[in-house]
């Protein structure tokens, strides 16, 4: 029995002891691991992508080498331990939303480049239908700005600019079909054509 508090008291010491040891000196490897993170974080695109999540681990950084700077270490260990962290959170984040977007501006350039050609179609048909110049001079234009916004779009997948692709390609779709919807219901003026009505309507 007398053993038993002898070998708790020198576990007990022993374990306060690297404590002590751990808080005496700068968490220096601790540190230089969350400075890895948050630039891994970075090259995946947390900075665009998460931007809340890796503003908060560059700050926690800060706050151990403020730390540091104060000599108290075993502050400057837990906020190195929480920017390690939160920079790995926003590695994921960024990563997984970085995806999204650059899905969604994959599609939108897709669904653009279709409505161009079906709306250059439709101006043959317009031609055919003998809506005015002056009607169908404008819509070219707006046919001309959506081919120069994908392209635009185009080159900025090709370079990793996913948010900018995105917009690029929506704005530009937008514009599209509000001209395409103009000129189906110029050709559809002058051909007579009526939508047909449900019953009870």
């Amino acid at each position: 029995m007398p053993r038993l508090p002898r070998v708790v008291t020198g576990v007990l010491i022993g374990a306060v002891t690297l404590v002590v040891l751990a808080c005496s000196d700068p968490p220096t490897k601790e540190m230089n691991q969350a400075q890895g993170a948050i630039d891994a974080a970075k090259a995946a695109g947390a900075e665009q992508y998460a931007p809340e999540d890796y503003r908060a681990a560059v700050a926690s950084l800060q706050r151990a080498q403020d730390a540091v700077t104060q000599r108290d270490y075993r502050q400057a260990l837990n906020f190195a331990l929480d920017a390690r962290e939160r920079a790995h959170d926003a590695a994921r984040s960024g990563a997984d939303r970085m995806a999204q977007v650059r899905s969604d501006a994959e599609q939108t350039i897709t669904t653009l480049t279709l409505t161009i050609q079906t709306t250059r179609t439709r101006l043959t048909v317009a031609d055919a239908a003998h809506v005015p110049d002056t009607q169908l001079a404008t819509l070219r234009q707006e046919v001309d700005h959506a081919q120069a916004d994908l392209q635009k779009a185009r080159t900025e997948l090709s370079q990793q600019h996913y948010t900018a692709a995105r917009d690029a390609s929506h704005g530009a779709l937008d514009r599209i079909q509000a001209a395409q919807n103009a000129l189906n219901a110029a050709i559809d003026a002058k051909t007579g054509h009526r939508p047909i009505r449900r019953p009870g309507r």
